[in-house]
Parts: C-alpha cells; structure tokens; sequence
C-alpha cells in the first residue's frame, strides 16, 4: 500500500514518514528530493528558471508514479492540492494523511528555512493565510486526518497503528 503524507510546510512529513516507514516495514521517500534529483536543481533553482507551475507538474508526476508502491511518501506542502493528483492516489487505493499542525509550530520550524522559495518570499501572514486556504484542501483530499499532538515517534507510531487496522 501507498501512504502519502500530505499537510503544511513544516508540519513533519518527512520526519514523521521515515519513523512510520520504519514501523510498516516499508520503503519512505520524499517527493520534493525525488524533484530535486530528477531535475538535478534545488527547489529554489526550479521556481527561478522554470516557475512555480512546472515544479507543480514534476511533483504530480513523481506523486503519480509512486502510487502502487509498498512505501510512506511524504509529499510537498502543495502536492496533495492539485485535485488530479489527489484523484490518482484515491484511485490508487493509496491512503492520504493529512499530519494537521498548527500554523505556530509549523511557522516556527519554516521562519529561517532558505531552501522553501514560498517561505522566502512571504510575510508571516502571508504564510498563515495560505495554511488557511490549504488545510480545508488538505481536508477534503485526504483519506485520514492526524492530529500531530505528540512526539515524531507517537504520531508515527498512530499512523502505523491506523494502517494495521
């Protein structure tokens, strides 16, 4: 089974992914270092010289193709909002869980971080008005909602202890 980790910036997708990988027994990856080494450029330099628009379309992509695979992926903030590509998780049978975190303590993991173009170039309210806009897409798209309280470990531990049932 396919389980796509979805949610804001920051929220710990990665972190949280590879616990939970380890728990299922199963392969993790990362769509947004899947982009990277793909495209051979960092994030960054993929919004610079080719937009926003194409990293979205290379992202819907990888997404795509790691759907039927025996793995946790945790996918950017923005990939689980294109409604095709959420489209083709659901129709791969592939759970979506969304890791719900408060706008605080995901803007406080993400305020200095350079390698995120959309943090960079965003006032503080910018970014909470985007989380705003996205979580009720997070929502709708996702087939589990995690309410990230605890450690890394706990909320790994949630999510394989949801996925065993």
């Amino acid at each position: 089974m396919t389980v796509f980790l979805c949610g804001f910036m920051g929220c710990g997708k990665s972190t949280i992914g590879k616990l939970a990988a380890k728990k299922l027994g199963c392969g993790f990856c990362d769509t947004d270092d899947l982009i990277v080494r793909t495209l051979e450029m960092t994030i960054p330099e993929i919004f610079e010289k080719k937009g926003e628009p194409f990293f979205r379309q290379t992202e819907a992509e990888i997404v795509k193709s790691l759907c039927g695979k025996t793995a946790v992926a945790a996918c950017g903030g923005g990939a689980m909002l294109n409604p095709d590509t959420a489209k083709a998780a659901k129709d791969a049978g592939a759970e979506v869980i969304f890791l719900d975190v408060p706008f605080e303590t995901c803007y406080d993991r993400i305020k200095d971080d350079t390698n995120r173009p959309i943090v960079v170039n965003s006032t503080k309210e910018q970014l909470e008005e985007l989380y705003n806009n996205r979580k009720g897409i997070y929502l709708k798209h996702s087939t589990i909602r995690l309410e990230c309280i605890g450690s890394p470990v706990e909320n790994a531990e949630k999510i394989a202890e949801l996925l065993r049932k």
